[in-house]
């Protein structure tokens, strides 16, 4: 989880994720297009996204397509904001349902 907070903390892989999250499986020319760095930036900051298992790479003949995989950010959720969330929901279900006893 250390490898998905690494790559994501910086906004230039955000975006790419962004990119990918609006149309999935480009290639880094394609990705190149949405950012003003050059191809050898965006390369090194799509290895930290692999590394990270936040994208997946699948060759097609000889172009290499990236996609996004959400399942680690699934489980940044589930593990640090779900939690807290979770909590909330089950405080707004008590208070409806005090306040509909207090109708009845």
């Amino acid at each position: 989880m250390d490898n998905v907070f690494k790559a994501l903390a910086d906004s230039s892989r955000r975006q790419l994720l962004d990119e990918l999250f609006k149309k999935n499986g480009q290639t880094l020319s394609e990705l190149c297009e949405h950012l003003e760095m050059t191809r050898q930036s965006v390369t090194k900051h799509l290895v930290i996204l692999e590394e990270a298992n936040l994208i997946v790479v699948e060759w097609h003949g000889r172009n290499k397509l990236h996609f996004l995989n959400a399942a680690p950010i699934g489980e940044i959720y589930d593990r640090w904001i779900g939690k807290f969330e979770r909590h909330r929901i089950d405080a707004l279900s008590e208070l409806k349902r005090k306040l509909e006893e207090e109708n009845n």
